[in-house]
């Protein structure tokens, strides 16, 4: 690989700077999509080209990344913010986001390779070693990041190259150099503060969010990393490790690993009170502060489920499971979405609903707060968190109702998911939806009553299609000869395609 970094001027449209910049100039900046895809090409023919002097080579490679900051932000919350994407929009720009900090990452890494080999004329990049370090860093995190938003696969070697770059940079003495990352955007950061954000970033179980939360997470990650600790020595309060030569993403520590001299400790540091500090004003002033840089305005409800649920994993103190799992190996019948669940469950409610939606999943372990099961074989693009299921246990007559919380795809086709259990016992209820100034019942919906707490005073959960009930809205349904009243307490919980609302519930007098 290294003979294509010669030292003769290259027959290429980038050999001269000028030029360079006039082609970058002419990328469109009203079509993200194809600016992303147009230097993602650059990238990769500047890397391969032959003939490139390193430091020349280099100087390109910082400019089109440079240059694709700001349409990589535009698909970025495109993909992020646009509601029900297709499965061909949703691919179509996850490929573009995925394949630009791919190449850059060839790039950068490409560079830092070459320097690190001693070759001739990579001295005149003894100066850019932080900052090409730090791209490649950065790069290589992108794309950790990005696979989390799809939920994997994962690409392993993607890890054991950062942690050799990292490595590289430690052994050079210029982990902790601070660099300008772009122009374009304020602040400093070094190669050792890069490797963190990757670090935390793993260790705040994207598996278990939404991607809108995984982008959040990031740039929290982003905004306390300066207060990150790594070290080599385990020390008190230190959460997680990682092995510079094993190639594998950082672990919890559960106990301490063999000594090695590849060894790496880390943790959240001055970080964990600081985000506790957060949490408490997002809570006291209903809003996040202007000094922390979300990249966007987020209701406070989304950005405080994001804080605690990284309070929970910067924690020295590992989250702690609600019930003890047991490990089993069955068979589970799944069924999705609150139509799939209504055919369940009451078949004469649905008559419409799709028999091809129903799989066939093995469960892998269970306790009395959920599941975990293997998906054989991933059908349809509806898999994701927050997904409503129906669940039959083998041998089973009843619906259990869950609700996709953490999700692991071990390759294009088969996916191990987290499941929470909601109900085990639901019933299917004919709500009259109170309208009118006298509190009449006009409207009839059909919603689903889940496991209620206590007598016939007790609050209840009721899950509804989406967008059929108004907020403030009573409910109302008869059972065994009574009428009983819904009045609402909150939402708990929103998905695509349904609505879990607690209620008050009260028996109705009817005066009878």
């Amino acid at each position: 690989m290294l003979s294509i970094f010669g030292g003769r001027r290259p027959d290429h449209p980038m050999a001269d700077i000028n030029e360079a910049r006039k082609i970058l100039g002419d990328v469109p900046t009203n079509d993200a999509f194809r600016a992303v895809e147009e230097l993602s090409h650059w990238l990769d023919s500047v890397r391969t080209a032959e003939g490139f002097e390193p430091q020349y080579r280099a100087e390109l490679v910082l400019l089109i990344d440079e240059s694709a900051q700001n349409p990589l932000r535009k698909l970025s919350r495109d993909y992020l913010c646009t509601p029900r994407l297709s499965k061909f929009q949703e691919g179509r720009l996850w490929g573009a986001i995925h394949e630009f900090w791919r190449q850059s990452a060839l790039a950068f890494v490409a560079c830092v390779d070459l320097y690190a080999s001693g070759a001739k004329g990579t001295n005149a990049l003894k100066p850019q070693m932080p900052l090409l370090t730090l791209r490649a860093l950065r790069a290589l995190s992108a794309q950790i990041k990005w696979q989390y938003v799809r939920y994997g696969p994962m690409d392993g070697s993607t890890w054991a190259t950062l942690a050799r770059i990292y490595a590289f940079a430690d052994s050079g003495q210029f982990a902790q150099a601070k660099a300008t990352v772009y122009a374009s955007i304020p602040g400093a950061s070094s190669p050792e503060q890069e490797f963190l954000r990757a670090l935390m970033l793993s260790a705040s179980s994207p598996a278990a969010l939404l991607p809108l939360e995984i982008e959040l997470a990031e740039r929290l990650v982003a905004h306390y990393s300066a207060a990150f600790t790594l070290g080599r020595e385990h020390e008190s309060g230190i959460a997680y490790w990682i092995d510079l030569a094993s190639g594998h993403p950082p672990l919890r520590l559960t106990q301490p690993p063999q000594p090695a001299p590849t060894l790496r400790f880390f943790a959240a540091g001055s970080a964990q009170e600081e985000l506790d500090r957060l949490i408490e004003n997002v809570k006291v002033a209903g809003m996040v502060p202007v000094s922390v840089n979300l990249g966007g305005a987020y209701e406070p409800e989304i950005v405080l489920d994001v804080l605690e649920h990284l309070a929970m994993y910067w924690s020295p103190k590992s989250p702690e499971r609600q019930s003890p799992r047991h490990r089993v190996k069955s068979r589970l019948t799944v069924t999705s979405g609150f139509d799939g669940l209504l055919a369940a469950i009451s078949p004469e409610v649905a008559l419409d609903f799709d028999d091809s939606r129903i799989e066939s999943w093995i469960v892998d372990n269970v306790s009395s707060g959920g599941f975990g099961a293997v998906i054989p074989q991933i059908k349809g693009d509806w898999l994701k968190i927050g997904a409503l299921l129906g669940l039959q246990p083998e041998g089973g007559t009843n619906w259990v109702i869950g609700i996709i919380r953490r999700l692991n795809r071990g390759s294009q086709q088969q996916a191990t998911v987290g499941i929470q259990t909601l109900a085990r016992q639901p019933q299917v209820l004919q709500l009259h939806l109170e309208s009118g100034s006298l509190g009449k019942s006009r409207d009839t919906e059909t919603g689903i009553l889940l496991d209620a707490v206590g007598g016939a005073s007790a609050e209840v959960s009721v899950l509804l299609r989406a967008g059929a009930w108004v907020a403030g809205q009573n409910l109302e349904y008869e059972r065994d000869g009574s009428v009983f009243l819904l009045l609402p307490s909150g939402v708990e919980e929103r998905g695509g395609d349904y609505e879990r609302v607690r209620f008050r519930r009260m028996v109705r007098d009817t005066g009878e």
